[in-house]
This record gives C-alpha cells, structure tokens and sequence, in this order.
C-alpha cells in the first residue's frame, strides 16, 4: 500500500461526499421548517446531513494537507517565475487569488450572479416551508405542552381535550411536542394540527381578518398578494410605506421588501396592521 495514493483516493471520495452533503444542505428546508415536520432525506435528517458534512470537511481537510506535503515541490514550482525563483504572488496565483475575492466579496454583498446562486436556493428552502408548514416559533418542538400553550396563547385544558379527542398519546404538561410526535410515530406538526379546534369555514364571498401577530411564512407573502387575501386597500399600504420613507414593489415579497429598505417583515407587517386596523 502506498500512503501518497491512500492519500489522494481519499481526497477523491471524501470530495465526492462533500458535494452530495453539500448539494443536500443548499436545498435543505430552514432549521425550523426541518426539525417542525421531522423532514429527511435518504433517510437522514437535516441535523445528520450537517454532521456528516463537518466531519467529511475535516476528513478533507486533513488529506488535502497530507496531499500538499507529498506535492510540495510541484506546488512551489507553480510559484516560481521564469528565472526559477520562488515568488508567491505569480501571474496564475494573482488569478486564482482573484477569482477566490470575487467569488467572496460578491457573496458577502450579494452582487449578481452570487445573489442569484443564493436566492435559487433559498427559492428550495420557501417551498420546503410551503409544502411542510412553519412552527408558531423556532424550536417550537421542544417546548412543553404547558409553555406551547404560554407562548401560542392556545387554552392548555383545550389542547388537551383535542389531543385526546385525536387519540393521540402524551404523559402530561410537561411532556415536549417531539417526545409526543416519537411515541406516536408523527410529527411536531401534526400533534400542533391536532390540539387545535376547528377553525369556522368562512361564508362565500367572505374574507378573514388581518391577524394581530405576525404569523409563520409572513416573509414569503407577496405584499400584492397579502392585501387580496385579507381584502386590504393596496393604495393605502402603499401610501403608508410611503409615508415611512420605504420604497415598495407591491409584486415583492415582504422579506425582499425588507430587505431593500433595510428592515424585517415584523416591521412591515406593523405598519400593514395599522392599515388594516384603521380600514
């Protein structure tokens, strides 16, 4: 057996491993959306993709420097000038060097195509958060029946009641929505479905009221979109953002409105409440 070739083999598979680990993470739903539907690929959940990605990252990284020890010398020769003479900042290091602050300053100020990289991806991370759903909160699944019920505002003796009514399986209050979800073989999600009443079915022509709380996916919602949903006059949240000093495209979602102004969606959905409030 030979070191050097152990050495490079293991570079090849551990580099094959990233990118499938690494491909998996950029389309991976948000921590949130994940641990809240209990999601999984290939059998594995997103905390397991994570793992196996750090520690093929230090497998990698430990290869690449044996690597570089048993290559030194045609390293340092694409280091050297035409004289012969070591000289770090060569013509193809000045390039690479180049490309690499490219590729990372872009990133770091989201300047096209780097933005659309990251945007493309995020697009897998909103419809994971479609398709699954969102928690009230992050981490929701790890609270306790009786803080679930503190922070959502729900009636703990009511939620009780719909989870039985489901025939769902719990011990008591303190038990968390996960440790639930595991002994019934479902997910955080449904045991939130479960403990909820039934919500009235709205007449026809009928719309809901805006909500008081800003509420799961409230980033994704195209501001259009929103003010159609709950009836809203569109004109005076604009006039409103206006009024802010916001420069909005009512085709944007909140998130993108956000972020052009450099805010967050709780903000803008303050100011749409008032609207709605005075409407």
């Amino acid at each position: 057996m030979s070191i050097r070739r152990i050495t490079a083999l293991t570079m090849l598979l551990s580099f094959i491993l990233l990118t499938l680990t690494s491909i998996i993470l950029y389309i991976v739903p948000e921590g949130r959306v994940a641990y809240w539907s209990d999601w999984k690929m290939m059998g594995l959940s997103k905390t397991q993709w994570g793992d196996i990605h750090i520690n093929l990252g230090f497998l990698f990284l430990a290869a690449g420097l044996l690597h570089l020890y048993y290559n030194w010398k045609p390293m340092t020769a694409y280091m050297k000038n035409k004289a012969r003479e070591l000289k770090i900042f060569t013509p193809n290091f000045n390039v690479a060097l180049l490309i690499t602050l490219v590729f990372t300053i872009g990133t770091l100020f989201h300047i096209p195509p780097f933005r659309t990289i990251l945007d493309f991806g995020g697009s897998f991370k909103d419809a994971a958060a479609d398709k699954y759903g969102e928690p009230p909160y992050g981490h929701a699944e790890l609270s306790s029946l009786k803080m679930f019920a503190k922070r959502t505002g729900l009636d703990l003796e009511e939620m009780k009641k719909q989870l039985t009514a489901a025939n769902v399986t719990f011990t008591g209050d303190e038990q968390t929505l996960l440790e639930i979800a595991k002994t019934n073989n479902t997910t955080p999600k449904v045991i939130y479905e479960h403990m909820q009443e039934p919500q009235p079915q709205l007449q026809a022509g009928e719309t809901p009221a805006f909500p008081d709380e800003p509420f799961p996916g409230l980033g994704r919602k195209v501001l259009k979109d929103l003010c159609d949903t709950y009836d809203l006059d569109l004109a005076a949240v604009m006039s409103a953002f206006t009024a802010k000093g916001m420069a909005v495209d009512p085709d944007k979602s909140l998130k993108q409105i956000a972020t052009d102004n450099d805010s967050d969606p709780h903000a803008l959905f303050e100011i749409i409440h008032e609207v709605a409030t005075a409407q």
